[in-house]
């Protein structure tokens, strides 16, 4: 992500802002890790964020901090419809076209609200005002951590968010076998464990 965008988000986030964080449907280790992880991170910037699946996640993801105030769509789609509505602002992390978040796309392709999309996968659609893409990375949570590095430096990276950005590497790492685990991977994890 270049300056430029970080700058422009920085203006979006300068005041309290009703944020949506969004992971695609049927979400693994990587989304949910990623999308808790912003979570607390921007609780702590003094916003009002608010994470909404698709549908259900899996109960092995249930310890992560947070995953009890993550609201299913597929629970109660009138009144998940209205909340995103509500959303001033709009994240959508470790997927890159609308159609990955199954019947909530209907609602989503409707936001005026600008989108910010954080994702590693190839050929991303067109949707979000800021993209930073970039299939280098493993894992959307190892390029949530240099995000929250460049975005707000003086927000620390606490024990909660740390361990929900650790997850999704190590998940999307297969353990940190897979060919895309980098010395950079290495040292996001030994700060992380710091």
């Amino acid at each position: 992500m270049n300056n430029d965008d970080i700058k422009g988000i920085r203006e979006l986030l300068s005041s309290s802002q009703r944020t949506a964080i969004i992971p695609h449907r049927s979400p693994d280790g990587d989304a949910m890790g990623s999308t808790l992880a912003l979570y607390h991170f921007l609780l702590k910037m003094g916003h009002q964020p608010f994470v909404m699946a698709p549908n259900e996640f899996p109960d092995f993801l249930a310890w992560l901090p947070g995953s009890e105030k993550v609201l299913v769509y597929e629970k109660n789609k009138e009144a998940g419809a209205a909340k995103l509505r509500d959303a001033q602002i709009i994240f959508t992390l470790d997927f890159n076209a609308l159609h990955r978040t199954g019947e909530m796309e209907q609602v989503l392709s409707t936001l005026t609200a600008p989108f910010i999309m954080i994702d590693h996968h190839q050929a991303p659609d067109n949707y979000a005002r800021f993209m930073y893409s970039d299939t280098a990375f493993g894992s959307t949570c190892e390029m949530l951590y240099g995000f929250m590095k460049a975005l707000s430096p003086e927000t620390t990276i606490d024990k909660t968010i740390a361990s929900c950005i650790y997850t999704g590497i190590v998940t999307d790492s297969g353990s940190f076998r897979f060919p895309s685990t980098t010395s950079a991977t290495h040292r996001i994890v030994a700060d992380l464990i710091e």
